[in-house]
């Protein structure tokens, strides 16, 4: 079990998708570390953008297979989490984390 919130939201996950996401329904878009679960994501959002969150929804992404040259590896498996704040609530701006 994760207790800190640094380490259970990794980065925002910034696409054409998730920021047309975020203009059209409020849902936000993070990496999150794969052993979090949506209690912990909610709370982690809640403590560092100081807002309420309605719904966390979770997913579990594979690693891709790459290749350089003739050596072929793996990219690390990860997970993604969509929270969707609550009505009312501000826009999360991503650098105004503490």
């Amino acid at each position: 079990m994760i207790k800190d919130a640094h380490t259970i939201i990794i980065r925002p996950v910034i696409t054409e998708k998730t920021t047309q996401l975020k203009a059209t329904s409020g849902v936000i878009c993070f990496e999150v570390a794969r052993c979090a679960n949506k209690i912990e994501i909610k709370r982690a959002v809640e403590v560092l953008f100081k807002t309420k969150v309605a719904e966390v929804r979770t997913q579990s992404k594979p690693g891709k297979v790459r290749r350089v040259g003739k050596n072929s590896g793996k990219t690390k498996d990860w997970k993604k989490a969509f929270v969707r704040l609550r009505d009312g609530e501000k826009p999360i701006d991503y650098f105004e984390a503490a």
